[in-house]
């Protein structure tokens, strides 16, 4: 039977090989003349290690110790980076985290609980920026995404405007203390 522990083990793991595959994915960007997306790239970096650095304090909380891991990054052109992110972003929000959060819940981990759906929300706000990316980069027209990104430091959420944004809609942080990209 999966715990919660396994869980958070399971998905610091993958939080933090995505954090270290977007840092490289934002490398080949700006390599290949794409400044607008190695931002993109950037700004999830630092979301999934926000991602990360919840589920291993939720991890620490329940008295576990941190997995054992190597990370294994396939590079590939932008384009192919930017759909390997986007997939591995819907598996995680909607195949991964669901389960991760009932099962928390059912354990009554509150801070996992809380982790996994915050962590669920912004991999949907990743998808979506990869997504425009993607329709950009694939009709070969000049391309018009943003230049900044901002990061909710408590979350992970990702902002590509702060327009109307006051606060991060899942944890509550005011928008000045956003980290930006």
């Amino acid at each position: 039977m999966t715990t919660t522990i396994d869980n958070l083990r399971t998905a610091l793991i993958g939080e933090s090989t995505a954090c270290a595959t977007y840092a490289a994915y934002a490398s080949k960007a700006l390599q290949e003349g794409y400044p607008q997306i190695a931002k993109l790239f950037e700004a999830a970096s630092k979301a999934e290690r926000i991602h990360a650095g919840n589920h291993a304090r939720a991890l620490a909380k329940l008295g576990a110790e941190l997995p054992q891991f190597d990370i294994n990054i396939k590079l590939g052109t932008t384009l192919e980076n930017l759909k390997a992110a986007r997939a591995g972003e819907v598996y995680e929000f909607t195949e991964m985290y669901p389960p991760m959060i009932a099962q928390a819940e059912a354990d009554g981990a509150t801070q996992a609980k809380t982790g996994f759906a915050w962590a669920m929300e912004a991999e949907k706000s990743h998808a979506r920026l990869y997504s425009a990316a993607i329709r950009q980069l694939e009709s070969g027209e000049k391309l018009n995404l943003p230049s900044q990104y901002w990061v909710c430091p408590m979350c992970g959420e990702t902002f590509d405007s702060l327009e109307g944004v006051e606060k991060c809609h899942l944890c509550n942080v005011p928008v000045g203390r956003f980290l930006e990209f």
